[in-house]
Protein backbone atom coordinates (compact mmCIF):
# COMPACT_ATOMS: atom_id res chain seq x y z
CA UNK A 1 0.00 0.00 0.00
CA UNK A 2 1.40 3.70 -0.94
CA UNK A 3 2.03 6.17 1.35
CA UNK A 4 -0.97 8.66 0.34
CA UNK A 5 -3.57 5.17 0.36
CA UNK A 6 -2.33 4.42 3.94
CA UNK A 7 -2.66 8.42 4.79
CA UNK A 8 -6.05 8.21 3.11
CA UNK A 9 -7.13 5.60 4.80
CA UNK A 10 -6.43 6.91 8.25
CA UNK A 11 -7.68 10.02 7.39
CA UNK A 12 -11.17 11.53 9.34
CA UNK A 13 -14.08 12.78 8.56
CA UNK A 14 -15.14 16.35 9.40
CA UNK A 15 -17.32 15.03 11.53
CA UNK A 16 -14.91 12.26 13.58
CA UNK A 17 -12.62 15.77 14.21
CA UNK A 18 -14.76 17.79 15.28
CA UNK A 19 -16.33 14.73 17.50
CA UNK A 20 -12.06 14.15 19.05
CA UNK A 21 -12.69 18.14 19.55
CA UNK A 22 -15.62 17.54 21.34
CA UNK A 23 -14.42 14.67 23.75
CA UNK A 24 -10.88 16.70 24.77
CA UNK A 25 -12.85 19.39 25.81
CA UNK A 26 -15.67 17.95 27.48
CA UNK A 27 -13.81 17.30 30.60
CA UNK A 28 -13.11 20.85 30.93
CA UNK A 29 -16.68 22.79 29.84
CA UNK A 30 -17.07 24.33 33.74
CA UNK A 31 -13.43 25.71 33.20
CA UNK A 32 -13.75 26.87 29.39
CA UNK A 33 -16.91 28.34 30.90
CA UNK A 34 -14.87 30.48 33.44
CA UNK A 35 -12.45 30.96 30.71
CA UNK A 36 -15.38 33.08 28.62
CA UNK A 37 -16.47 35.27 31.34
CA UNK A 38 -12.88 35.98 31.90
CA UNK A 39 -12.38 36.86 28.55
CA UNK A 40 -15.79 38.46 28.12
CA UNK A 41 -14.17 41.21 31.41
CA UNK A 42 -11.30 41.94 29.58
CA UNK A 43 -13.24 42.70 26.22
CA UNK A 44 -15.44 45.02 28.15
CA UNK A 45 -13.15 46.64 30.09
CA UNK A 46 -11.19 47.44 26.36
CA UNK A 47 -14.41 48.28 24.78
CA UNK A 48 -14.94 50.97 27.65
CA UNK A 49 -12.11 52.66 27.07
CA UNK A 50 -12.84 55.14 23.79
CA UNK A 51 -16.47 55.33 25.24
CA UNK A 52 -14.47 57.26 28.60
CA UNK A 53 -12.42 59.03 26.05
CA UNK A 54 -15.40 60.32 24.51
CA UNK A 55 -17.08 60.93 27.92
CA UNK A 56 -13.72 62.62 28.90
CA UNK A 57 -14.10 64.81 26.03
CA UNK A 58 -17.95 65.90 25.76
CA UNK A 59 -18.56 66.03 29.83
CA UNK A 60 -14.69 66.67 31.34
CA UNK A 61 -12.88 69.07 29.92
CA UNK A 62 -16.09 71.86 29.67
CA UNK A 63 -16.23 72.10 33.28
CA UNK A 64 -12.25 72.83 33.08
CA UNK A 65 -13.00 75.69 30.99
CA UNK A 66 -16.36 77.23 32.55
CA UNK A 67 -15.42 76.67 36.62
CA UNK A 68 -12.11 75.16 36.70
CA UNK A 69 -13.61 71.94 37.95
CA UNK A 70 -10.85 69.10 36.98
CA UNK A 71 -13.62 66.86 39.69
CA UNK A 72 -15.31 65.49 35.99
CA UNK A 73 -12.76 64.67 34.14
CA UNK A 74 -10.36 63.21 37.18
CA UNK A 75 -13.30 60.41 37.23
CA UNK A 76 -13.37 59.94 33.64
CA UNK A 77 -9.22 59.42 34.13
CA UNK A 78 -10.03 56.94 37.47
CA UNK A 79 -12.57 55.30 35.20
CA UNK A 80 -9.68 54.64 32.81
CA UNK A 81 -7.38 53.38 35.03
CA UNK A 82 -9.70 50.68 36.37
CA UNK A 83 -10.56 49.72 33.36
CA UNK A 84 -6.98 49.48 32.17
CA UNK A 85 -6.12 47.13 35.57
CA UNK A 86 -9.43 44.98 35.29
CA UNK A 87 -8.43 44.17 31.46
CA UNK A 88 -4.59 43.51 32.73
CA UNK A 89 -5.96 41.40 35.54
CA UNK A 90 -8.07 39.21 33.64
CA UNK A 91 -5.89 39.03 31.07
CA UNK A 92 -3.08 37.35 33.13
CA UNK A 93 -6.18 35.21 34.62
CA UNK A 94 -6.45 33.56 31.37
CA UNK A 95 -3.06 32.81 30.11
CA UNK A 96 -2.80 31.20 33.30
CA UNK A 97 -6.06 29.57 32.72
CA UNK A 98 -5.41 29.15 28.92
CA UNK A 99 -2.02 27.36 30.12
CA UNK A 100 -3.31 25.29 32.00
CA UNK A 101 -6.11 23.85 30.14
CA UNK A 102 -3.97 23.76 27.00
CA UNK A 103 -1.36 21.74 28.54
CA UNK A 104 -3.71 19.20 30.20
CA UNK A 105 -5.49 18.61 26.68
CA UNK A 106 -2.05 18.17 25.09
CA UNK A 107 -1.02 15.85 27.72
CA UNK A 108 -4.05 13.57 27.01
CA UNK A 109 -4.08 13.68 23.23
CA UNK A 110 -0.84 12.12 23.64
CA UNK A 111 -0.98 9.75 26.18
CA UNK A 112 -4.33 8.75 23.87
CA UNK A 113 -2.26 8.14 20.73
CA UNK A 114 0.11 6.53 22.44
CA UNK A 115 -1.72 4.41 23.86
CA UNK A 116 -4.11 3.53 21.15
CA UNK A 117 -0.97 3.29 18.67
CA UNK A 118 0.43 0.56 20.77
CA UNK A 119 -3.31 -1.20 20.43
CA UNK A 120 -3.13 -1.67 16.93
CA UNK A 121 -2.06 -4.95 15.77
CA UNK A 122 0.79 -5.29 13.34
CA UNK A 123 -1.20 -5.11 10.64
CA UNK A 124 -1.70 -1.53 11.13
CA UNK A 125 2.06 -0.92 11.56
CA UNK A 126 2.56 -2.89 8.51
CA UNK A 127 1.09 0.43 6.22
CA UNK A 128 1.78 2.76 8.70
CA UNK A 129 5.36 3.92 8.46
CA UNK A 130 6.77 5.61 11.96
CA UNK A 131 7.62 8.70 10.18
CA UNK A 132 3.74 9.38 10.12
CA UNK A 133 3.62 8.00 13.18
CA UNK A 134 5.70 10.63 14.44
CA UNK A 135 3.85 13.25 12.55
CA UNK A 136 1.12 12.34 14.42
CA UNK A 137 2.60 12.47 17.94
CA UNK A 138 4.16 15.72 17.33
CA UNK A 139 3.40 18.36 14.58
CA UNK A 140 -0.35 17.24 15.02
CA UNK A 141 -0.54 17.58 18.75
CA UNK A 142 1.34 20.91 18.25
CA UNK A 143 -1.13 21.98 15.93
CA UNK A 144 -3.80 21.56 18.25
CA UNK A 145 -2.48 23.10 20.97
CA UNK A 146 -1.44 26.30 19.07
CA UNK A 147 -5.19 26.59 18.41
CA UNK A 148 -6.22 26.45 22.02
CA UNK A 149 -3.35 28.71 22.66
CA UNK A 150 -4.31 31.39 20.51
CA UNK A 151 -7.32 30.41 18.38
CA UNK A 152 -9.96 30.10 21.08
CA UNK A 153 -8.64 33.83 22.66
CA UNK A 154 -8.53 34.99 19.03
CA UNK A 155 -12.55 33.86 17.93
CA UNK A 156 -13.73 34.98 21.47
CA UNK A 157 -12.23 38.52 21.38
CA UNK A 158 -13.00 39.25 17.43
CA UNK A 159 -16.24 37.56 18.14
CA UNK A 160 -17.26 40.45 21.17
CA UNK A 161 -15.21 43.14 19.50
CA UNK A 162 -17.11 42.68 16.31
CA UNK A 163 -20.59 42.66 17.82
CA UNK A 164 -19.38 44.85 21.01
CA UNK A 165 -18.38 47.72 18.63
CA UNK A 166 -20.48 47.77 16.28
CA UNK A 167 -23.74 48.10 18.92
CA UNK A 168 -21.81 50.58 20.62
CA UNK A 169 -21.48 52.45 17.49
CA UNK A 170 -24.85 52.71 16.76
CA UNK A 171 -25.56 53.42 19.82
CA UNK A 172 -23.07 56.19 19.68
CA UNK A 173 -24.60 57.65 16.84
CA UNK A 174 -27.19 55.97 14.44
CA UNK A 175 -26.78 57.27 11.45
CA UNK A 176 -22.84 57.64 11.74
CA UNK A 177 -22.76 54.18 12.66
CA UNK A 178 -24.71 52.89 9.67
CA UNK A 179 -21.91 54.88 7.84
CA UNK A 180 -19.35 53.49 9.37
CA UNK A 181 -20.78 49.46 9.11
CA UNK A 182 -20.96 50.10 5.26
CA UNK A 183 -17.86 48.18 5.23
CA UNK A 184 -19.62 44.97 6.07
CA UNK A 185 -20.29 43.12 3.32
CA UNK A 186 -16.84 43.66 1.76
CA UNK A 187 -15.49 42.08 5.22
CA UNK A 188 -17.80 39.38 4.82
CA UNK A 189 -16.69 38.81 0.89
CA UNK A 190 -13.09 39.25 1.66
CA UNK A 191 -13.24 36.91 5.18
CA UNK A 192 -15.43 34.23 3.39
CA UNK A 193 -12.42 34.24 0.01
CA UNK A 194 -10.03 33.65 2.79
CA UNK A 195 -11.73 31.23 5.01
CA UNK A 196 -12.09 29.05 2.16
CA UNK A 197 -9.02 29.28 0.18
CA UNK A 198 -7.12 28.95 3.24
CA UNK A 199 -8.83 25.75 4.37
CA UNK A 200 -7.76 24.07 1.45
CA UNK A 201 -3.94 25.63 1.75
CA UNK A 202 -3.34 24.40 5.09
CA UNK A 203 -4.78 20.83 4.58
CA UNK A 204 -2.38 20.48 1.91
CA UNK A 205 0.46 22.18 4.16
CA UNK A 206 -0.01 19.58 7.07
CA UNK A 207 -0.12 16.59 4.09
CA UNK A 208 3.45 17.98 3.06
CA UNK A 209 4.88 18.41 6.27
CA UNK A 210 4.37 14.61 6.62
CA UNK A 211 6.01 13.45 3.92
CA UNK A 212 9.17 15.66 4.79
CA UNK A 213 8.93 14.15 8.55
CA UNK A 214 8.34 10.49 7.02
CA UNK A 215 11.00 10.72 4.93
CA UNK A 216 13.73 11.86 7.42
CA UNK A 217 12.81 9.45 10.14
CA UNK A 218 13.28 6.42 7.44
CA UNK A 219 16.10 7.95 6.10
CA UNK A 220 17.62 8.53 9.28
CA UNK A 221 16.29 5.35 10.62
CA UNK A 222 17.75 3.54 7.65
CA UNK A 223 21.33 5.36 7.87
CA UNK A 224 23.75 1.54 7.39
CA UNK A 225 21.93 0.73 4.70
CA UNK A 226 21.05 4.55 2.86
CA UNK A 227 25.18 4.83 3.75
CA UNK A 228 25.95 0.80 2.52
CA UNK A 229 24.36 1.03 -0.61
CA UNK A 230 25.31 4.80 -2.00
CA UNK A 231 21.83 5.76 -1.71
CA UNK A 232 22.46 9.32 0.00
CA UNK A 233 22.13 11.27 -3.83
CA UNK A 234 18.83 9.77 -4.54
CA UNK A 235 17.50 10.38 -0.72
CA UNK A 236 18.52 13.53 -1.24
CA UNK A 237 16.58 14.06 -4.11
CA UNK A 238 13.68 12.64 -2.97
CA UNK A 239 14.29 14.67 0.15
CA UNK A 240 15.03 18.05 -1.40
CA UNK A 241 11.50 17.37 -3.54
CA UNK A 242 8.94 16.93 -0.48
CA UNK A 243 10.45 20.29 0.90
CA UNK A 244 10.18 21.67 -2.00
CA UNK A 245 6.73 20.55 -1.98
CA UNK A 246 6.53 21.74 1.40
CA UNK A 247 8.06 25.10 0.84
CA UNK A 248 5.56 25.54 -1.99
CA UNK A 249 2.69 24.63 0.04
CA UNK A 250 3.42 27.13 2.99
CA UNK A 251 4.13 29.83 0.37
CA UNK A 252 0.48 29.47 -0.94
CA UNK A 253 -0.60 29.50 2.63
CA UNK A 254 1.52 33.20 3.05
CA UNK A 255 0.23 34.59 -0.46
CA UNK A 256 -3.07 34.24 0.91
CA UNK A 257 -2.24 35.84 3.99
CA UNK A 258 -0.27 38.87 2.33
CA UNK A 259 -3.19 39.44 0.10
CA UNK A 260 -5.85 39.00 2.92
CA UNK A 261 -4.26 41.11 5.91
CA UNK A 262 -3.47 44.03 3.10
CA UNK A 263 -7.35 43.92 1.81
CA UNK A 264 -8.59 43.99 5.49
CA UNK A 265 -6.35 47.73 6.43
CA UNK A 266 -7.51 49.00 3.19
CA UNK A 267 -11.26 48.53 3.72
CA UNK A 268 -10.32 49.57 7.09
CA UNK A 269 -8.58 52.97 5.94
CA UNK A 270 -11.55 53.58 3.77
CA UNK A 271 -13.75 53.46 6.58
CA UNK A 272 -12.02 55.65 9.07
CA UNK A 273 -11.32 58.39 5.93
CA UNK A 274 -15.09 58.36 5.12
CA UNK A 275 -15.94 58.39 8.73
CA UNK A 276 -14.14 61.10 9.55
CA UNK A 277 -15.15 62.99 6.32
CA UNK A 278 -18.70 62.82 7.35
CA UNK A 279 -18.50 63.01 10.90
CA UNK A 280 -16.05 66.05 11.13
CA UNK A 281 -18.78 67.74 8.48
CA UNK A 282 -21.59 66.47 10.57
CA UNK A 283 -19.75 68.16 13.78
CA UNK A 284 -19.14 71.39 11.89
CA UNK A 285 -23.22 71.82 11.75
CA UNK A 286 -23.12 70.68 15.55
CA UNK A 287 -25.00 67.23 15.17
CA UNK A 288 -21.90 65.48 16.85
CA UNK A 289 -20.06 66.09 19.45
CA UNK A 290 -15.80 66.09 19.27
CA UNK A 291 -15.94 63.22 21.57
CA UNK A 292 -18.28 60.81 19.45
CA UNK A 293 -16.56 61.78 16.77
CA UNK A 294 -13.25 60.79 18.67
CA UNK A 295 -14.69 57.44 20.24
CA UNK A 296 -16.31 56.73 16.41
CA UNK A 297 -12.37 56.50 15.15
CA UNK A 298 -11.30 54.92 17.99
CA UNK A 299 -13.95 52.20 17.70
CA UNK A 300 -13.15 51.65 14.29
CA UNK A 301 -9.38 50.99 15.08
CA UNK A 302 -10.41 48.44 17.16
CA UNK A 303 -13.39 47.13 14.96
CA UNK A 304 -10.69 46.52 12.83
CA UNK A 305 -7.67 44.93 15.00
CA UNK A 306 -9.60 41.36 15.23
CA UNK A 307 -10.21 41.05 11.57
CA UNK A 308 -6.52 41.30 11.14
CA UNK A 309 -6.35 38.73 13.91
CA UNK A 310 -9.32 36.58 11.97
CA UNK A 311 -6.07 35.82 9.43
CA UNK A 312 -4.05 34.04 11.99
CA UNK A 313 -7.00 32.31 13.77
CA UNK A 314 -8.04 30.89 10.22
CA UNK A 315 -4.36 29.87 9.89
CA UNK A 316 -4.07 28.05 13.48
CA UNK A 317 -7.76 27.01 13.10
CA UNK A 318 -7.00 24.99 9.89
CA UNK A 319 -3.98 23.62 10.75
CA UNK A 320 -5.82 22.26 13.79
CA UNK A 321 -8.59 21.20 11.26
CA UNK A 322 -6.41 18.88 9.73
CA UNK A 323 -4.42 17.75 12.50
CA UNK A 324 -7.77 16.81 14.38
CA UNK A 325 -8.61 14.85 11.02
CA UNK A 326 -5.65 12.84 10.79
CA UNK A 327 -5.58 12.39 14.90
CA UNK A 328 -9.22 11.15 14.37
CA UNK A 329 -8.51 9.09 11.61
CA UNK A 330 -5.85 7.40 13.48
CA UNK A 331 -7.98 6.82 16.60
CA UNK A 332 -11.06 5.77 14.59
CA UNK A 333 -8.95 2.54 13.36
CA UNK A 334 -9.65 -0.58 15.38
CA UNK A 335 -7.28 -2.93 16.57
CA UNK A 336 -7.31 -6.06 13.78
CA UNK A 337 -6.70 -8.21 17.19
CA UNK A 338 -9.43 -7.12 19.74
CA UNK A 339 -9.53 -7.15 23.21
CA UNK A 340 -12.39 -9.84 23.87
CA UNK A 341 -15.22 -8.24 26.01
CA UNK A 342 -15.35 -10.87 28.34
CA UNK A 343 -12.32 -13.19 28.44
CA UNK A 344 -12.05 -16.04 29.85
CA UNK A 345 -10.14 -16.28 33.17
CA UNK A 346 -7.26 -18.73 33.40
CA UNK A 347 -4.77 -19.96 35.59
CA UNK A 348 -1.49 -21.99 35.48
CA UNK A 349 -1.07 -22.66 31.47
CA UNK A 350 0.63 -25.48 30.84
CA UNK A 351 1.81 -24.23 27.41
CA UNK A 352 -0.44 -27.06 24.56
CA UNK A 353 -0.83 -24.99 21.54
CA UNK A 354 -3.39 -26.49 19.23
CA UNK A 355 -4.33 -25.49 15.42
CA UNK A 356 -7.99 -26.50 14.54
CA UNK A 357 -8.44 -25.90 10.74
CA UNK A 358 -6.75 -23.15 10.87
CA UNK A 359 -6.78 -20.78 7.51
CA UNK A 360 -5.15 -17.60 6.98
CA UNK A 361 -4.82 -15.19 4.39
CA UNK A 362 -3.08 -11.41 3.96
CA UNK A 363 -4.42 -11.18 1.00
CA UNK A 364 -8.34 -12.33 0.16
CA UNK A 365 -7.80 -15.12 -2.36
CA UNK A 366 -4.47 -15.98 -1.74
CA UNK A 367 -4.28 -18.32 1.57
CA UNK A 368 -1.15 -18.45 3.01
CA UNK A 369 -2.50 -21.31 5.36
CA UNK A 370 -5.28 -23.13 3.79
CA UNK A 371 -6.48 -25.62 6.33
CA UNK A 372 -3.41 -26.04 8.94
CA UNK A 373 -4.48 -28.83 11.57
CA UNK A 374 -1.55 -29.24 14.36
CA UNK A 375 -1.32 -29.86 17.69
CA UNK A 376 1.85 -28.99 19.75
CA UNK A 377 2.13 -30.63 23.37
CA UNK A 378 2.68 -28.54 26.62
CA UNK A 379 6.34 -29.14 26.78
CA UNK A 380 7.87 -30.07 23.41
CA UNK A 381 10.32 -28.08 21.38
CA UNK A 382 8.97 -28.09 17.69
CA UNK A 383 11.28 -26.59 15.25
CA UNK A 384 9.39 -25.56 12.10
CA UNK A 385 11.53 -25.58 8.89
CA UNK A 386 10.20 -25.31 5.38
CA UNK A 387 11.19 -22.53 2.00
CA UNK A 388 10.50 -18.92 2.19
CA UNK A 389 6.57 -17.96 1.66
CA UNK A 390 5.65 -22.02 3.62
CA UNK A 391 3.88 -20.34 6.26
CA UNK A 392 6.53 -20.58 9.24
CA UNK A 393 6.39 -17.34 10.41
CA UNK A 394 2.76 -16.65 10.04
CA UNK A 395 2.56 -19.88 12.14
CA UNK A 396 3.65 -18.03 14.58
CA UNK A 397 1.95 -14.36 14.93
CA UNK A 398 -0.93 -16.47 14.81
CA UNK A 399 -0.03 -18.63 18.13
CA UNK A 400 1.11 -14.83 19.37
CA UNK A 401 -1.99 -13.55 18.50
CA UNK A 402 -0.63 -10.67 16.29
CA UNK A 403 -2.65 -12.08 13.89
CA UNK A 404 -6.20 -13.84 13.91
CA UNK A 405 -6.96 -16.79 11.50
CA UNK A 406 -9.86 -15.83 8.83
CA UNK A 407 -11.12 -19.69 9.64
CA UNK A 408 -11.04 -22.36 12.36
CA UNK A 409 -9.21 -21.25 15.84
CA UNK A 410 -6.12 -21.19 17.65
CA UNK A 411 -6.30 -22.72 21.50
CA UNK A 412 -3.89 -22.35 24.14
CA UNK A 413 -4.42 -25.12 26.72
CA UNK A 414 -8.08 -25.56 25.20
CA UNK A 415 -8.83 -22.00 25.41
CA UNK A 416 -9.23 -19.89 22.19
CA UNK A 417 -6.61 -16.99 22.10
CA UNK A 418 -9.51 -14.73 20.95
CA UNK A 419 -11.03 -15.70 24.30
CA UNK A 420 -7.74 -14.60 26.46
CA UNK A 421 -7.06 -11.01 27.64
CA UNK A 422 -4.28 -9.74 25.77
CA UNK A 423 -2.05 -9.49 29.51
CA UNK A 424 -2.23 -13.29 29.89
CA UNK A 425 -2.04 -14.49 26.49
CA UNK A 426 1.01 -11.85 26.07
CA UNK A 427 2.64 -13.04 29.76
CA UNK A 428 2.54 -16.80 28.45
CA UNK A 429 2.87 -16.51 24.92
CA UNK A 430 6.41 -14.87 24.09
CA UNK A 431 8.39 -14.80 20.31
CA UNK A 432 11.86 -13.71 19.96
CA UNK A 433 12.22 -11.99 16.62
CA UNK A 434 15.66 -11.65 14.36
CA UNK A 435 15.81 -8.37 15.08
CA UNK A 436 16.72 -8.64 18.93
CA UNK A 437 15.13 -4.81 19.10
CA UNK A 438 17.09 -3.11 22.16
CA UNK A 439 15.39 -0.44 23.36
CA UNK A 440 16.55 3.14 24.88
CA UNK A 441 17.84 1.95 28.70
CA UNK A 442 20.63 0.18 30.72
CA UNK A 443 21.29 -3.42 29.60
CA UNK A 444 18.98 -4.05 32.95
CA UNK A 445 16.63 -2.53 31.36
CA UNK A 446 15.95 -4.14 28.80
CA UNK A 447 16.76 -7.93 30.22
CA UNK A 448 13.71 -6.85 32.57
CA UNK A 449 11.53 -5.50 29.78
CA UNK A 450 8.93 -8.32 29.95
CA UNK A 451 9.20 -7.81 33.72
CA UNK A 452 9.97 -4.76 35.02
CA UNK A 453 9.07 -5.53 38.41
CA UNK A 454 12.29 -7.81 38.54
CA UNK A 455 15.06 -7.18 40.46
CA UNK A 456 18.25 -7.23 39.92
CA UNK A 457 19.28 -10.53 41.49
CA UNK A 458 16.76 -11.78 39.00
CA UNK A 459 18.66 -10.06 36.23
CA UNK A 460 21.73 -11.14 36.68
CA UNK A 461 20.17 -14.83 37.56
CA UNK A 462 19.02 -14.73 34.10
CA UNK A 463 21.79 -13.09 32.10
CA UNK A 464 23.82 -15.98 33.65
CA UNK A 465 21.65 -18.61 32.85
CA UNK A 466 22.08 -17.64 29.31
CA UNK A 467 26.25 -16.81 29.55
CA UNK A 468 25.43 -13.37 29.13
CA UNK A 469 26.69 -12.34 32.53
CA UNK A 470 30.43 -12.07 31.20
CA UNK A 471 30.22 -9.91 28.15
CA UNK A 472 28.04 -7.82 30.34
CA UNK A 473 29.86 -7.49 33.13
CA UNK A 474 32.83 -6.46 30.95
CA UNK A 475 31.33 -3.38 29.87
CA UNK A 476 31.90 0.19 31.03
CA UNK A 477 29.15 0.04 33.42
CA UNK A 478 28.13 -3.10 33.52
CA UNK A 479 24.12 -3.92 34.14
CA UNK A 480 23.91 -0.49 34.05
CA UNK A 481 25.93 0.64 30.72
CA UNK A 482 23.25 2.76 28.83
CA UNK A 483 21.98 1.13 25.24
CA UNK A 484 22.11 3.39 22.59
CA UNK A 485 20.92 3.45 18.61
CA UNK A 486 19.29 -0.10 19.44
CA UNK A 487 22.35 -1.61 20.59
CA UNK A 488 24.39 -0.79 18.05
CA UNK A 489 27.65 -0.93 20.27
CA UNK A 490 26.79 -4.42 20.75
CA UNK A 491 27.29 -7.60 18.10
CA UNK A 492 24.85 -9.42 16.99
CA UNK A 493 25.36 -12.63 19.49
CA UNK A 494 25.51 -9.95 22.24
CA UNK A 495 21.91 -8.65 21.25
CA UNK A 496 20.86 -12.34 20.59
CA UNK A 497 21.44 -13.15 24.05
CA UNK A 498 20.30 -10.24 26.12
CA UNK A 499 16.57 -10.94 23.91
CA UNK A 500 17.01 -14.70 25.03
CA UNK A 501 17.81 -13.73 28.59
CA UNK A 502 14.75 -11.36 28.42
CA UNK A 503 12.66 -14.32 27.19
CA UNK A 504 14.49 -16.53 30.03
CA UNK A 505 13.10 -13.84 32.74
CA UNK A 506 9.76 -13.04 31.40
CA UNK A 507 9.41 -17.03 32.06
CA UNK A 508 6.34 -17.70 29.48
CA UNK A 509 4.69 -21.15 28.90
CA UNK A 510 5.14 -20.91 25.02
CA UNK A 511 8.47 -19.40 23.38
CA UNK A 512 8.90 -19.09 19.58
CA UNK A 513 11.64 -18.35 17.89
CA UNK A 514 11.05 -16.76 14.93
CA UNK A 515 14.69 -17.04 12.80
CA UNK A 516 16.42 -16.13 15.84
CA UNK A 517 19.73 -17.09 15.23
CA UNK A 518 19.72 -16.38 11.29
CA UNK A 519 22.08 -13.18 11.45
CA UNK A 520 24.50 -15.13 13.49
CA UNK A 521 28.02 -15.77 12.87
CA UNK A 522 29.22 -19.63 13.31
CA UNK A 523 31.02 -18.42 16.89
CA UNK A 524 27.98 -16.19 17.80
CA UNK A 525 25.79 -19.17 17.04
CA UNK A 526 27.38 -21.72 18.91
CA UNK A 527 27.30 -19.05 22.10
CA UNK A 528 23.59 -18.64 21.51
CA UNK A 529 22.74 -22.59 21.18
CA UNK A 530 24.39 -23.23 24.47
CA UNK A 531 21.97 -20.74 25.68
CA UNK A 532 18.87 -21.85 23.46
CA UNK A 533 18.74 -25.15 26.01
CA UNK A 534 18.39 -23.12 28.83
CA UNK A 535 16.24 -20.83 27.52
CA UNK A 536 13.75 -23.87 26.16
CA UNK A 537 14.34 -25.90 28.77
CA UNK A 538 10.51 -27.04 30.89
CA UNK A 539 8.32 -24.89 28.20
CA UNK A 540 6.88 -25.23 25.18
CA UNK A 541 9.37 -23.84 22.12
CA UNK A 542 8.29 -23.40 18.66
CA UNK A 543 11.77 -22.67 16.72
CA UNK A 544 11.79 -21.27 13.16
CA UNK A 545 14.64 -21.65 11.35
CA UNK A 546 16.07 -22.22 8.21
CA UNK A 547 19.68 -22.93 9.52
CA UNK A 548 19.91 -26.57 10.70
CA UNK A 549 22.28 -26.39 13.81
CA UNK A 550 19.33 -24.93 15.54
CA UNK A 551 17.05 -28.18 14.66
CA UNK A 552 19.17 -30.57 16.43
CA UNK A 553 17.79 -29.48 19.89
CA UNK A 554 14.17 -30.06 18.93
CA UNK A 555 11.86 -33.01 19.85
CA UNK A 556 10.28 -33.01 16.71
CA UNK A 557 10.30 -31.08 12.93
CA UNK A 558 7.51 -29.87 11.07
CA UNK A 559 8.30 -29.34 7.37
CA UNK A 560 6.32 -26.76 5.63
CA UNK A 561 5.13 -26.36 2.19
CA UNK A 562 2.26 -23.89 0.57
CA UNK A 563 0.80 -23.23 4.67
CA UNK A 564 0.46 -27.32 5.09
CA UNK A 565 2.95 -29.59 7.08
CA UNK A 566 4.40 -32.38 4.92
CA UNK A 567 6.95 -34.42 7.02
CA UNK A 568 6.31 -34.07 10.99
CA UNK A 569 8.94 -36.11 13.31
CA UNK A 570 11.83 -36.38 15.45
CA UNK A 571 14.77 -34.46 13.44
CA UNK A 572 17.03 -37.20 13.45
CA UNK A 573 14.15 -39.74 11.88
CA UNK A 574 13.49 -37.11 8.85
CA UNK A 575 17.00 -36.58 8.53
CA UNK A 576 17.53 -40.16 7.53
CA UNK A 577 14.07 -40.70 5.56
CA UNK A 578 15.16 -41.53 1.71
CA UNK A 579 13.64 -38.84 -0.20
CA UNK A 580 12.38 -37.29 2.61
CA UNK A 581 12.22 -33.38 2.44
CA UNK A 582 13.93 -32.66 5.72
CA UNK A 583 16.52 -35.78 4.45
CA UNK A 584 17.13 -33.46 1.67
CA UNK A 585 16.74 -29.71 3.30
CA UNK A 586 19.92 -31.48 5.88
CA UNK A 587 21.94 -32.85 3.42
CA UNK A 588 22.11 -29.50 1.39
CA UNK A 589 22.95 -27.94 4.76
CA UNK A 590 26.00 -30.43 5.46
CA UNK A 591 27.03 -30.12 2.19
CA UNK A 592 27.04 -25.97 2.69
CA UNK A 593 29.51 -26.93 5.68
CA UNK A 594 31.71 -28.75 3.67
Amino acid sequence: MSEDAAENLTSGSGDAARRLLRELLRPWHKALGVLVAVVLVENVARLSIPYLVKEGIDVGIPPIREDDDLGPLLLVVGLVLVATLSQALARHRFLLMQGRIGQQVLYQVRRRVFRHFQALSPAFHDTYTSGRVISRQTSDVDAIYEMLETGFDGLVTAALTLVGTAGILLFLDVELGLVALLCGPFLALVTNWFRTASARSYRVTREKVALVIVHFVETMGGVRAVQAFRREPRNQEIFDDVGDQYRGASLVAFRLVALFMPGIRLIGNVTIAVVLLYGGYRATQGEVTVGVLAAFLLYLRQFFEPMMEISQFYNTFQSACAALDKLAGVLEQRPGVPEPEDPEEVDGIRGELRFEHVGFHYVEGRPVLPDLDLTIPAGQTVAVVGTTGAGKTTLAKLATRFYDPTAGRVLLDGHDVRRLAGDTLRADVVMVTQENYLFSGTVADNIRFGRPDASMDDVVAAARALGAHEFISAMPDGYDTVVANQGGRLSAGQRQLVAFARAFLADPAVLILDEATSSLDVPSERLVQRALRTVLAGRTAVIIAHRLSTVEIADRVLVMEHGRVVEDGPPAVLAARSGGRYADLHRAWEDSLA
